[in-house]
């Protein structure tokens, strides 16, 4: 292996390292304190690189908090800090260790089949991922009981920030819709430990909070929680994600002889798969967003609608979405940017309205791989590793010029870093 891929995967370990906090670990400091849920799942296909068992805690500590309902909640407030906002205060879920009352994509039942896969010491990881099993399973069963109240086989964000993307353009319409009448003031952190120019914006901000206040003043009960937010948009990356999880728990719980629990998880998973074609749109070829509120797909090519190979697809949609990708790659410096640039709205610097995110570059490379388009995947790979070259191990970059944004030091990024140079190595 290259001596760069030495030095690189050595500070990617350093940076993991100093980000962990013995059962979990934080996505970088002063900016992010607490335990994120996809963070944290993606961060343990990085720490089995070089901690095998300590990978498998970190989804352990995340699934310790899993809500009675089945919800595995966003984020984990495991001690106090001042730095972020908003706190347990704001939500005010009446969980024994605070958490938020929302949820994020399902990656745990893929994050689990990886480890597995890889593992040096198997028995140790089957025993693990058996005692996890029913949690995850269980959470999926949560998404399509309260998130897909029609039986359609996809499910809806009620809030921009269980989708990971946050302020993405594709929610721009939806979140106009949100009222803020009524709101309680708050000061905001995270403009204080990264450029507000990179962030969302204050309007955007001001719509999240009501919703939570929503949510708070219905009692977090989350089999009402649909029905009664006016944001109710339909991701399919988010979507894909939990497809992938639902077809990968299936495999591991026949491995493992629960063949109830694997022919429930399948059904959601062929389900869900070919209700994304109802998603898919042959102007842009790629798929876009559908606004439940309203009832009409969302005009707004980015990244959540090109995430969706992650699920396994038809040959032609790969293809699709292959020459997408390689028109995005006309477009700008490095793939895959979180919205096309030529698009309206586009700003390369702004959180997701345009910057380039390792873990989603990761996951659409996987999807591709496995559909054999082995050149695609090899070029995402290859522009994910230049930008850590240019930029070092940032939250996100413009998908331009490669500069580094949001939180420096980034868990996340890490992990993606061991994964792909891993990748390569084991391909080579």
């Amino acid at each position: 292996m290259p001596e760069q891929a030495d030095d690189l995967m050595a500070r990617a370990v350093e940076i993991m390292t100093e980000n962990d906090r013995g059962s979990y670990t934080v996505p970088t400091k002063g900016l992010y304190p607490y335990q994120w849920n996809w963070d944290s799942c993606l961060t343990a296909l990085g720490q089995a690189h070089f901690d095998e068992a300590r990978a498998w805690t970190e989804i352990e500590t995340l699934m310790a908090h899993q809500w009675p309902c089945g919800m595995v909640p966003h984020i984990i407030f495991h001690e106090k800090s001042d730095s972020y906002f908003p706190g347990p205060d704001t939500w005010q879920t009446g969980r024994p260790v605070p958490t938020t009352g929302i949820t994020q994509p399902a990656v745990a039942g893929f994050a689990m089949a990886r480890l597995l896969s890889r593992a040096k010491d198997r028995s140790a990881a089957l025993r693990r991922a058996r005692a996890l099993l029913f949690k995850v399973s269980a959470w999926h069963d949560w998404f399509y009981r309260t998130r897909d109240p029609q039986g359609t086989g996809l499910v809806a964000i009620i809030h921009p920030w269980e989708s990971g993307r946050d302020n993405s353009i594709d929610w721009d319409a939806a979140l106009a819709r949100v009222p803020t009448e009524g709101l309680e003031p708050f000061t905001r952190q995270d403009i204080l430990h990264a450029n507000p120019d990179h962030r969302p914006t204050q309007a955007q901000y001001d719509r999240y909070i009501w919703l939570v206040q929503h949510f708070r003043g219905l009692g977090w009960d989350t089999s009402r929680l649909h029905d009664a937010s006016p944001f109710r948009v339909v991701d399919p990356g988010f979507n894909a994600i939990l497809i992938r999880a639902c077809d990968e728990l299936a495999d591991l719980a026949m491995e493992l002889g629960e063949t109830e629990l694997a022919a429930r998880n399948r059904a959601y998973a062929e389900r869900g798969r070919a209700a994304l074609e109802s998603l898919w749109d042959d102007k842009l070829e790629q798929y876009l967003c559908f606004d439940r509120a309203i009832g009409a797909a969302v005009d707004s090519p980015s990244i959540g609608g090109i995430l969706a190979v992650f699920a396994g697809l038809p040959d032609h949609r790969v293809d699709a979405l292959a020459r997408r990708v390689g028109l995005l790659a006309r477009r700008c410096g490095f793939l895959v940017p979180s919205h096309d640039p030529a698009a309206k709205g586009f700003e390369s610097l702004r959180y997701w309205r345009g910057p380039v995110w390792l873990v989603v570059n990761y996951m659409i490379a996987d999807g591709f791989a496995k559909a054999g388009h082995r050149q695609v995947a090899k070029h995402i790979d290859d522009d994910s590793l230049r930008l850590i070259a240019e930029s070092g191990f940032a939250e996100y970059y413009d998908p331009i010029t490669a500069e580094p944004c949001g939180g420096g030091r980034f868990t996340w990024t890490a992990a993606m870093v061991l994964e792909i140079l891993n990748g390569q190595k084991a391909a080579a």
